[in-house]
């Protein structure tokens, strides 16, 4: 399915007309599953991937709080653990890239290099401070030679807590009139098992301390990790699970046990069917759904949606971003990898494959391109 100068000008034409109340969510909450099941329901859901982090550093309450202002329907918290057993949003648990540790002194001694997922890892590690040790650093940009701007930024934000994420998301509620979910992955959880800080029991313990623990809660789990979604389910979870999948490799958990499965095993009709046994979606890369062609040019899409919906499982793809670097070839604008693409054109090929919803670091985009696309506009053949 390619994109061509007819779909810019329908696009064009429409976000002008399209007015300001379209592109605000109306309640993206009401399609979430439980189990192997989905509500009925056909909204159409915009998640904040690590917030808004294509504005502001990612993982913090800075950009949680952005991506809700934008429209985002849910917030992304990934969640590790620190030393004392607190949960902290982090995209991992090693940190020199998120955080300002490599220019403290006093932790210069914490720096070392250990296996994580069976690779070899040099850096700082949340499970290495406690809480009160790691609330001293301060975020900074993970992505400086992309996102530039958001250098500006860097040193204002603490590295917060799952329970701040969860309060914050609960006051945004109240204050934007609208139910704010959070969507919630578990980083690693064989290698934090394996150290004795396992994530799902704190993590079940906070969604319950916040009354986000029932089936209606506006809450999904997601893992690339299969064994603890499986057991999750087991345990009778009734927040909805979501099976996070790769273009390439196998879960980690499977790799552990000698299992020979990888991801592709995971997403053939077979391997969809039993993920529908423990849980309500799948997370693939987008690259799964649509992927590029030799040129780097969008291509036609696969039947992982269809074959996804034929077992009652939501999909909801990762990551659409804005810049050119991210982009396929052909909807890039201008020679700067930083510079802003066609990405309202990209994310229309996507919704008219069928998706349920998208993780965005550009929630407002997100927003546009929902509207866009609920008013008619469709991706023009090439």
């Amino acid at each position: 399915m390619r994109t061509s100068s007819r779909l810019t000008a329908g696009v064009t034409a429409l976000a002008l007309a399209v007015p300001l109340s379209l592109a605000l969510p109306s309640s993206g909450l009401a399609r979430t599953g439980g189990g192997g099941g989905v509500d009925a329901g056909d909204e159409l859901l915009v998640i904040g991937h690590r917030g808004a982090s294509g504005y502001r550093p990612e993982h913090t309450l800075a950009s949680y709080e952005l991506a809700a202002r934008m429209g985002a329907d849910y917030i992304e918290p990934d969640v590790v653990s620190t030393s004392d057993g607190v949960l902290v949003a982090r995209h991992e648990n090693e940190i020199s890239g998120t955080t300002d540790v490599a220019d403290r002194p006093e932790f210069a001694d914490r720096r070392t290099t250990k296996l994580i997922d069976g690779m070899p890892l040099e850096g700082w590690f949340t499970e290495d401070f406690t809480l009160a040790e790691l609330q001293t650093l301060r975020a900074v940009e993970r992505l400086p030679q992309v996102r530039e701007e958001n250098t500006l930024y860097d040193g204002l934000y603490q590295v917060p807590t799952l329970d701040e994420v969860l309060e914050l998301r609960d006051r945004l509620s109240e204050e934007l009139d609208r139910e704010i979910g959070v969507y919630v992955e578990t980083k690693h959880p064989t290698y934090f098992d394996g150290i004795g800080l396992s994530l799902e029991e704190p993590l079940l313990a906070d969604l319950d301390e916040a009354g986000l623990d029932r089936r209606r809660s506006p809450v999904f789990v997601q893992s690339f990790e299969t064994t603890n979604l499986i057991e999750l389910a087991e345990d009778g979870v009734r927040v909805p699970l979501v099976q996070l999948l790769s273009a390439g490799g196998a879960p980690y958990d499977l790799v552990a046990a000698g299992d020979p499965r990888s991801y592709a095993d995971l997403t053939t009709p077979e391997g969809l069917a039993e993920i529908a046994e423990y849980a309500a979606g799948i997370g693939p890369e987008k690259g799964q759904v649509i992927p590029r062609l030799a040129d780097g040019t969008l291509g036609e899409p696969t039947s992982l949606v269809d074959d996804a919906h034929a077992v009652d499982l939501l999909v909801h793809p990762y990551t659409f971003r804005n810049e050119n670097t991210f982009l396929p070839t052909d909807l890039r604008e201008g020679a700067a990898p930083d510079d802003y693409g066609r990405a309202i054109e990209e994310q229309l090929v996507f919704w008219a494959a069928g998706i349920d919803g998208m993780f965005t670091d550009n929630p407002d985009t997100g927003v546009v391109t929902r509207a866009l696309f609920l008013d008619g506009a469709e991706p023009a053949a090439a």
